[in-house]
Formats: C-alpha cells, sequence, structure tokens
C-alpha cells in the first residue's frame, strides 16, 4: 500500500518509517471521513492512550526515584492530558496531515486541540502495532523530549498557578470570559478570554470551557514570565 505524499512527509517528522502503511493511514483517518472501506483513528486512539500511560509512567519514575505516588500523580496528568499532547502534534505539524471530512476541515478541524491529541496517540498505537513497544516507547520519549524533565513544573494547574500570582500581587482572581463559538452543536469550540484587573487578556479555543480555560491561563503565564 503506498502512502500519500503528505503521510509520506508525517513519517520523516516523526521519525518512524512504516512497514505497514494502513495503519498511518487509519491513524491519521478522523471519523468525518470514515466509511465501510476506510476505519477511522478512534480504537488507535484508545489503545495509544494505555501505550503513552505506560511509557510516562515508566519514565517519570526511573526520572525521580524517591519520588512518591503523590509526587508522581499530577506529573503524569501534565504529561499525558489533552493539552500536552495536542502541543506536541503542533510540534510535528500533525494536522497538516490529518484526513478528515470536508465540513471538520472548513470548521477549523487541523487546529482543534482534542483531534491533534487524539490522533497523536492513535499515532502511537499505529507505531506499537508496527514495531514494538521499545520502539514505540522510544518515539514518546523523543517526541515529549524535555517536558519529561520539567514535569515537576508543569504539573501545577494553570488556573491555579495564575490566581496565585494575581492574590499575591494584590489584584482578585482572573476572570475567565467566553468570546466565541463555532462548529456544529456536537462538536463545539469554545473561545476564551484570561482577563487580570491589570489589563492583560489572553485568548484561547479548545473543545471545552475547561480546556480553554485552562490554556488562556497558561499562556497568561507564559506572557507574564516573559514581561509582556
Amino acid at each position: 500500500m503506498k502512502l500519500a505524499a503528505e503521510l509520506k512527509a508525517f513519517e520523516v517528522r516523526l521519525g518512524h518509517r512504516f512497514k505497514q502503511p494502513a495503519l498511518l493511514i487509519e491513524a491519521m483517518t478522523h471519523s468525518s471521513l470514515s466509511s465501510a472501506t476506510r476505519n477511522d483513528n478512534q480504537r488507535l486512539e484508545f489503545l495509544g492512550d494505555r501505550v503513552l500511560g505506560l511509557v510516562m509512567s515508566e519514565a517519570l519514575l526511573d526520572h525521580d526515584t524517591d519520588a512518591a505516588e503523590g509526587l508522581l500523580a499530577p506529573r503524569f496528568n501534565a504529561m499525558v492530558r489533552k493539552e500536552t499532547c495536542a502541543e506536541v502534534a503542533r510540534e510535528i505539524d500533525l494536522g497538516a496531515a490529518l484526513k478528515m471530512g470536508r465540513s471538520e476541515m472548513l470548521s477549523g478541524g487541523r487546529r482543534k486541540q482534542a483531534l491533534l491529541a487524539d490522533a497523536l496517540e492513535a499515532v502511537i498505537a499505529a507505531v506499537y502495532r508496527d514495531a514494538g513497544y521499545d520502539v514505540a516507547r522510544k518515539l514518546v520519549l523523543n517526541l515529549w523530549g524535555k517536558r519529561i524533565a520539567s514535569a515537576q513544573k508543569d504539573a501545577r494547574d494553570a488556573k491555579t498557578s495564575l490566581q496565585e500570582w494575581a492574590q499575591s500581587r494584590g489584584m482578585p482572581p482572573p476572570k475567565y470570559v467566553e468570546v466565541g463559538r463555532s462548529g456544529p452543536d456536537h462538536a463545539p469550540v469554545f473561545e476564551i478570554e484570561a482577563r487580570l484587573e491589570d489589563g492583560h487578556v489572553t485568548k484561547a479555543s479548545a473543545t471545552s470551557k475547561r480546556q480553554a480555560q485552562q490554556v488562556a491561563a497558561a499562556e497568561m503565564l507564559e506572557k507574564l514570565e516573559a514581561g509582556k
């Protein structure tokens, strides 16, 4: 089975050449394009979530051999949450090769956090089935890179951290305001602004209000740390 040019290019960005190209095609097919002859990536996403979880559990244990479970759990959640997976997916431009229906594509599907995160997990499962656990593990560790070493910092909830930042400076808690909504009713995309009393504003979009608030808060923290 031959791969389309965009999938061949994605193999290069991913760092894995598939012996079974059908696995990559399935991993990169969104449900909006599935049919009787084309499988979508939901089943692989289910498996990839478990593979990613195992790799991250091992990596965090190895990185901090003295950490108790109570410390490891939030670090683990920070590494496998949708926001992190989507961030990794964007770094390898996964969206450019993702296959989806026309309506999903026109609604910005290639940029949607949930779609990118799910597709990345499906790709991890595809690599696992194509070449085994050791290869999948190496791939995940390469893609996540320095994030694992900084997991302790990343484990902090962005909204909580931003609230603490504001309160330490005598400000009221940040406000999160829904400023837009797009997409169909069954798969809405929410646009949220995080606002501080001093006038700082950041905006983020996601498929849930909670996720959008977290991303907006994280971007606000980055902005503040950069002194902007």
